[in-house]
């Protein structure tokens, strides 16, 4: 199930029908009459709309064989929505819990977007300009997604409440990620590039997921396991 629509007919039609997109990306400086028309029509039906370069719509394009289209849409999630909206809604997350570095924060933002979750959380101990080069790093995946900046241990707590299961990504469970239900309301959780997710937060989940190693390294960057699993969820909840 894709998170996007496509071109002018596409994005036209969803508005018409009241669908419930939660934002536009147009492309700058365009010559095309009907997209000023959708941009007056989101407008009105309050949608927010930002702009991007025509690389921009080509590489997010899901149909791009012909060019960059003139305008996308994004639909099924909203990267404005609230910690509570979040959990109201119900839903994939991805905690990232101790992480340190941009980089790998980054590239961890956007995996979790591509592959349609539906927020990430991030406890880690960046400042102001290093959680912007961690925007940065993801290609300015953040955009589409709601990214938060809290506690590990008070959102487990929340999310427990509002009926999330909580499953851990580490090298000490029983069982790979193929074997774990992922579908449903859930956290998964991978931990920081050093210390690995903490005994705090590892005592309060549901679950935990071994990703299988089998090379002399005794360890994967931060983003592979993410991104392992991150398929798998996708493939059990939208095939």
């Amino acid at each position: 199930m894709s998170m996007q629509l496509c071109g002018t007919e596409e994005v036209r039609n969803a508005i018409e029908k009241g669908d419930s997109i939660s934002l536009i990306l147009a492309k700058r400086d365009h010559d095309n009459q009907a997209v000023d028309e959708i941009i007056s029509m989101a407008e009105r039906s309050e949608i927010h709309v930002i702009e991007g370069s025509e690389n921009d719509l080509w590489r997010m394009a899901r149909n791009n064989s012909d060019g960059a289209p003139d305008i996308i849409a994004l639909v099924g999630r909203n990267p404005s929505a609230t910690f509570e909206e979040v959990l109201q809604s119900g839903g994939l997350i991805w905690m990232l819990d101790g992480a340190k570095y941009p980089v790998n924060i980054g590239f961890c933002i956007r995996t979790a977007e591509v592959s349609g979750a539906d927020a990430v959380i991030i406890d880690g101990p960046l400042n102001n300009q290093e959680r912007s080069a961690a925007k940065r790093a993801s290609m300015k995946a953040h955009r589409f997604i709601p990214v938060f900046w809290r506690n590990a241990i008070e959102s487990i707590h929340s999310a427990k409440q509002a009926g999330f299961r909580i499953i851990a990504v580490e090298d000490i469970g029983e069982k790979t990620p193929w074997e774990v239900d992922l579908t449903g309301n859930v956290i998964l959780i991978v931990g920081g590039e050093r210390e690995g997710i903490s005994e705090a937060v590892l005592s309060s989940v549901d679950e935990i997921i071994r990703i299988p190693m089998t090379g002399f390294v005794p360890s994967f960057n931060l983003q592979a396991p993410l991104s392992a699993v991150a398929i798998e969820a996708q493939r059990q909840r939208y095939s």
